[in-house]
């Protein structure tokens, strides 16, 4: 059953088995799975429902995890977290170079992996949420008051739709005035 609400996690492997342990163990987090079993469908599957977060093994059928990995994060900025049989440093360090977030050697701890589950997608809200501030702090550069218009990022002052010029310390000051609490003091300069 699939929740909207919830996180959804596609897991990528060919061995049927390690997707059953990890669907169950998903679910019984409270996380929806979807299922690929190889890297041509994993790369299809991450574009088409865009998880928000994807295990995938290296050792793929059609296309290997690290091509899929890197065909999917140049799209999609989703944690990707490498679950492989190759424990070699150097596969390590060629999956995290490619994109993948997190590394994890099989066999592995399922209370491990839960955890460094968790653990990115809380990354990820971190992530979005300070994207989100930034945007909505972009949007208050602008201050308006009455029929006055200021855009503090272009330096722009309107007043009735009009451009007005002004000085750079004329537009500080009346910047400084417009942000503060309306004040008789302020509605007399610009009336």
């Amino acid at each position: 059953m699939y929740d909207e609400d919830k996180k959804t996690i596609l897991i990528v492997d060919d061995e049927q088995s390690i997707i059953d342990i990890l669907v169950y163990n998903l679910k019984k987090e409270g996380y929806n799975t979807i299922e690929a079993n190889d890297g041509m469908a994993a790369v299809e599957i991450a574009l088409e429902k865009k998880p928000d977060l994807i295990l995938l093994d290296i050792m793929l059928p059609k296309m290997d995890g690290l091509t899929a990995c890197k065909k999917i994060k140049n799209t999609l900025n989703v944690p990707i977290l490498i679950l492989s049989a190759k424990d070699e440093e150097l596969d390590k360090i060629v999956g995290l170079e490619l994109g993948a977030d997190d590394y994890i050697t099989k066999p592995f701890s399922v209370r491990e992996l839960m955890a460094r589950v968790k653990a990115n997608l809380r990354k990820l809200e971190a992530t979005e949420k300070s994207q989100a501030d930034n945007r909505e702090e972009k949007s208050q550069h602008k201050i308006e008051v009455g029929d006055l218009l200021l855009d503090v990022d272009r330096f722009e002052v309107k007043v009735r739709g009009e451009k007005v010029d002004l000085t750079v310390r004329e537009f500080e000051v009346l910047k400084y005035l417009a942000s503060q609490p309306r004040t008789n003091c302020f509605k007399r300069i610009i009336t």
